[in-house]
């Protein structure tokens, strides 16, 4: 089908007859066919390599910028089939773990929410904001708790899944960020895909200001979402001992610092394996207190031994725990701040 005879028609909602057979008649469109291609490929790039760390376990992913505009741009039936060739893709690209196929079903729902609010749409920041909402809260969060729950049924052979403390905070955090960023995005853009003859639905620029309403609410939600990512980032530093990320070089290094801070405070003799049990840091603070397992050695020596943790040295036959240090440790300087050692009680 020529472009020039396709259907110009915007339409106030997706619930018409009208509007779906102009979205499947986008199949038939070769313009429309290698603009789509371009967006596969620029959301894997984005989606592979321009990965944005926040804070731990908290990620910003720059590819739901190309999605949308996709999505605007093609309607939400060329939108899902793109969606599953960029999930697809996107694991054979960079895999990690187990491919699971109902995974595709959040790419999916991403893609055709975005079509929904601004496919052949007046698109405004209203409807920017409205769409990535409905990412956030029902795909993000809700579609996804039951998909893990499936995913661990099937790898680790429980169904138990609770949502996760990250996923919720980035999305509360993130939700007024990326409407904003989003649009000003699409501001940019779609002057360019209308003189294209790519969209269609009037003056972007007018289209796409914030009232101040609108400007109020992101400010409320920014604020909302800043504490939530603070609360959320005092409770992990709080909760998540530092070494249960420590590569094994680092576990190494850490054990053994910790047996040169014991034996130059004397509390014990000879050559002791110290084991780093838990590093707790809080947020913002500088000092690490580290709880240490202090072990002599009653069978044979192993250089491998450096390496053990918490678990691990308890269970070494060739290990007899003789006590517990508490060390404090200033991260930027080096220096031990406070120092406490407790003799393993003997076996009744």
């Amino acid at each position: 089908m020529s472009r020039q005879t396709k259907s110009t028609l915007t339409y106030k909602s997706p619930f018409s007859k009208a509007y779906w057979r102009d979205a499947a008649m986008e199949l038939k469109d070769t313009k429309m066919l290698v603009f789509a291609a371009l967006m596969i490929a620029l959301r894997l790039v984005l989606k592979t390599f321009v990965v944005i760390p926040l804070a731990p376990n908290l990620n910003i992913n720059t590819a739901f910028l190309a999605n949308a505009l996709g999505a605007m741009t093609f309607g939400p039936v060329m939108a899902g089939i793109c969606a599953v060739i960029t999930d697809v893709l996107g694991f054979l690209l960079k895999p990690v773990g187990v491919y699971f196929v109902p995974f595709v079903l959040t790419e999916v729902a991403g893609s055709v929410i975005f079509a929904l609010f601004l496919y052949r749409a007046k698109v405004t920041p209203a409807r920017v904001m409205l769409s990535r909402f409905c990412i956030c809260f029902f795909v993000n969060v809700l579609l996804q708790a039951p998909i893990m729950m499936w995913y661990n049924a099937v790898t680790v052979g429980s169904s138990s899944y609770v949502l996760t403390i990250p996923g919720i905070v980035k999305n509360l955090f993130m939700f007024p960020i990326e409407s904003v960023v989003l649009t000003l995005f699409l501001r940019v853009m779609l002057p360019i895909t209308n003189r294209l003859g790519l969209t269609y639905g009037g003056n972007a620029k007018d289209n796409l200001r914030f009232s101040n309403k609108q400007v109020a609410l992101l400010v409320v939600l920014l604020v909302v979402g800043a504490a939530s990512v603070f609360g959320y980032l005092n409770y992990h530093y709080q909760t998540t001992s530092l070494s249960a990320a420590y590569s094994t070089q680092e576990r190494i290094a850490a054990n053994q610092s910790m047996q040169e801070i014991l034996l130059e405070e004397g509390s014990v003799s000879g050559e002791p394996v110290t084991i780093v049990e838990s590093a707790m840091k809080p947020f913002l603070g500088s000092e690490i207190t580290y709880t240490v397992g202090v072990y002599e050695v009653t069978g044979e020596y192993s250089e491998e031994m450096w390496k053990l943790s918490k678990s691990k040295a308890a269970k070494d036959e060739n290990l007899t725990r003789v006590g517990t240090a508490e060390i404090v440790v200033n991260s930027k300087t080096g220096e031990t701040l406070s120092y406490s050692y407790t003799p393993q009680p003997p076996e009744e």
